[in-house]
């Protein structure tokens, strides 16, 4: 009844419509859009905040719940083995949602908190040996396992009940079909909005992340090389990443996307093993050991917080907001690439395995900011309160031997995990707005090329029409957050009608083997 993809125009033009609107209101007023955005981010994190920390925390402890059950042995998708090998499956998953935070978040989140000592840890001081463990500890708490969580556990497991065993188009509104059925998937008002405000969410969540790393990628080429930063700079660094991410989008899951996740995995391993080798490699890996073991000893006292709401506001909503963002779209994209995984298997890999190895990326980076702002006070701490965070990562890198060869890889290393965001999201929402797992490459294009040249115009208008934009993702995310509140409960309902449909020896306990080569 489902099986044919058409646009789904109602939902095209009300996205489309909006972002359009977006950038108009920026050229007339810029000023006045972003006073309008300031005040609906403060009342989104005023008045949602505390419900985001616990739809966040809860999310997690029933997807742990659903993996370490009996259930978690349920194989998804209807196919006996999945389509790539783990591995290349874990790049994929890793690559698109780390984007830009992959290396500047990296770089100046753990150097924030050390100079200005979290709120949840007031009798320690700032910027002494004291502050390290808690300044990694937060840096955890915000790209940890409750971030990843949200963007494809519960999600993908709806998606793909819906999907591939119920015959449902491939769109946001399916994570709501155990709840409404087949109504929700028909020319239903609730199901247009829902795919809607998923599309308007994640296009302005990936436009935000163009758009900065065209500020801190052209930052970076100047402090190198001293290419000129002006827009002109910044405008070739865009039009060269999408050109990445059409030919990746439009190549597809199996060639392109994973092709350049790939690259990026590797080379992140090999910027990781040379920052150890010739930089400080037993302080990063003795504070990484402690300050996991304060993360975990703090779980839920830092996921739950509420004491300073203001510093909540800047750091914890903000990024709560930004994941959030992510889920329906990141649910679609992860269950079109694991068909055939094991329920343990998804959730190990989402929840677990990506967050340990972006908190350990997060203190190889950071956490060697630390240790050089320990040797040498201003070090790097001077050039994050003046340049922002691509003026942390430089003074960083250009610290270790080597220094102007490791950032430019840094920098190449950035382009390429937001090329593979672009990438991703552009095949997502192309999906999302036809309902089929095979989009028309035209699409593709469409999506990756209207992103990026919202992201210049933005630019073009000034900095601050991108940080409205940024701010913005917060406000989209009130609605999205009642889009996966349902799958605390729905989840679990669904892996209870799969197990009854799925026989018992099909239930297979599949190992995660790094070794297994693609099918």
């Amino acid at each position: 009844m489902y099986s044919k993809a058409k646009f789904d125009w109602p939902v095209i033009l009300i996205s489309g419509g909006f972002l359009v609107l977006f950038v108009l209101a920026s050229i007339i007023n810029a000023d006045f859009v972003g006073q309008s955005v300031d005040t609906l981010f403060n009342l989104s994190a005023d008045y949602f905040g505390l419900f985001w920390q616990l739809l966040m925390l809860v999310s997690f402890i029933t997807a742990i719940g659903i993996a370490i059950s009996k259930y978690g042995r349920i194989k998804l998708g209807k196919r006996d083995k999945p389509e790539m090998s783990t591995f290349k499956w874990i790049a994929i998953i890793m690559c698109t949602l780390l984007a830009g935070g992959g290396v500047f978040w990296a770089a100046a989140e753990p150097m924030y908190h050390f100079i200005s000592t979290p709120p949840m840890y007031p009798d320690i001081e700032s910027g002494t040996e004291a502050a390290i463990v808690p300044a990694l500890s937060q840096s955890f708490m915000h790209w940890g396992f409750l971030g990843w969580a949200i963007l494809g556990t519960l999600g993908a497991i709806v998606i793909m009940y819906a999907h591939y065993h119920k015959g449902m188009p491939l769109k946001p509104r399916a994570l709501l079909y155990p709840m409404f059925g087949e109504k929700i998937m028909k020319n239903s008002a609730l199901g247009t909005m829902v795919d809607a405000f998923s599309v308007i969410a994640v296009a302005a969540g990936t436009i935000g992340p163009i758009g900065f790393l065209g500020l801190q990628a052209a930052y970076g080429l100047n402090a190198l090389f001293n290419v000129p930063n002006v827009f002109m700079t910044q405008l070739l660094i865009i039009i060269g990443l999408i050109t990445i991410a059409s030919v990746s989008a439009v190549t597809g899951v199996h060639k392109g996307i994973q092709i350049l996740s790939r690259f990026n995995i590797i080379s992140t391993f090999v910027l990781i093993i040379a920052v150890l080798i010739l930089g400080p490699g037993a302080f990063i890996i003795d504070n990484f050991i402690g300050s996991y073991g304060v993360y975990m000893r703090d779980f839920l006292s830092t996921s739950l917080y509420r004491g300073d709401t203001a510093w909540l506001s800047f750091w914890t909503v903000f990024f709560w907001g930004w994941f959030i963002v992510y889920g329906p779209m990141m649910a679609i994209f992860i269950s079109r690439i694991s068909r055939g995984r094991t329920i343990r298997e998804l959730i190990l890999a989402v929840a677990i395995i990506a967050p340990i190895v972006t908190n350990f990326w997060f203190t190889v980076v950071g956490g060697s900011g630390i240790y050089y702002e320990l040797q040498n006070a201003g070090s790097v701490s001077e050039a994050l309160n003046t340049g922002g965070m691509p003026a942390a990562m430089i003074a960083i890198v250009t610290q270790l031997p080597l220094g102007t060869i490791l950032a430019f890889a840094f920098l190449l290393v950035t382009i390429i995990f937001v090329a593979t965001t672009s990438d991703s999201m552009s095949f997502t929402i192309s999906m999302a707005v036809t309902g089929s797992d095979n989009p028309s490459s035209y699409l593709r294009v469409f999506w990756a090329v209207i992103m990026g040249a919202v992201a210049v115009v933005l630019l073009y208008i000034g900095e601050g029409s991108v940080e409205a934009l940024q701010s913005f993702i917060v406000v989209t995310a009130v609605p999205v957050s009642f889009i996966l509140l349902p799958l605390i409960w729905l989840a679990p309902k669904v892996v209870k009608q799969l197990a009854a449909e799925q026989p018992e020896s099909e239930m297979e306990d599949t190992k995660i083997d790094t070794n297994k080569k693609a099918v």
